[in-house]
């Protein structure tokens, strides 16, 4: 009986703390998302540079000698 009035001050006291404290800061979850979607749009940028890059360099012309008959 004894260990079940304990727990149950513990667990009133420890409720009444987290009432108490009012700011507890935001949770991770908004977080983990807003990173995960400025690494979607990171990959995107860069998948759009090296698209462009690629483009870019198959357009040169190639190197054609001169002096060949």
């Amino acid at each position: 009986m004894h260990l079940i009035a304990y727990l149950h001050v513990a667990l009133t006291t420890r409720l009444a703390e987290l009432r108490r404290d009012g700011e507890r800061g935001d949770s991770p979850v908004p977080t983990a998302v807003i990173i995960f979607g400025l690494v979607f749009v990171a990959m995107a940028v860069t998948a759009l540079a090296l698209a462009r890059a690629n483009d870019w360099m198959s357009n040169i012309p190639t190197h054609q000698d001169p002096t060949a008959p």
